[in-house]
């Protein structure tokens, strides 16, 4: 697993971090793959006057839907392409993603996932999208944030 962001001591003297993020993206093909992508336009300014600055990243505005989701013990999502374009971060417990291109990454609690593989097609193995699932004995939660911006093709780590 890998830290979503810099440590939360980190100070307005420290150089901006670099938030770290799985992105589960399509090519024109329509094969789904997971590449590891960094933000990089933090700016330090208060969130809220007169809180103090804090690092931020602003991704494009837009409609969202919150979802808290428990997956239950050896949950299993089989191979399926996300509903929407979609931030996935794991609150409890640890679960893998797995694109179409074979990457598989494990993620637990701090780590980051924008789900983007609505284009992908099925392949001669019948798979479409990713494959999804627990790992180890438990549940899983998760914070699920839907937007409404349109799928790419062919844009992996789109918020650069």
């Amino acid at each position: 697993m890998m830290p979503a962001m810099m440590p939360a001591d980190a100070t307005a003297s420290d150089a901006a971090p670099q938030g770290v993020y799985w992105h589960n993206w399509t090519d024109s093909k329509g094969v789904s793959h997971l590449t590891r992508c960094h933000f990089h336009r933090y700016i330090l300014k208060s969130m809220s006057k007169p809180a103090g600055p804090q690092w931020q990243d602003r991704l494009p505005p837009g409609r969202t839907t919150i979802i808290s989701t428990v997956q239950p013990a050896h949950w299993d999502g089989t191979w399926h392409p996300d509903p929407t374009v979609q931030w996935i971060i794991p609150l409890r417990g640890t679960w893998f993603v797995e694109a179409m291109d074979g990457t598989r990454v494990v993620m637990g609690p701090g780590d980051l996932s924008l789900g983007e593989d609505q284009m992908s097609r099925r392949d001669a193995r019948g798979h479409i999208g990713h494959n999804a699932g627990n790992v180890g004995d438990g549940p899983v939660t998760l914070m699920v944030i839907q937007t409404d911006q349109a799928p790419t093709i062919d844009r992996p780590c789109r918020f650069q």
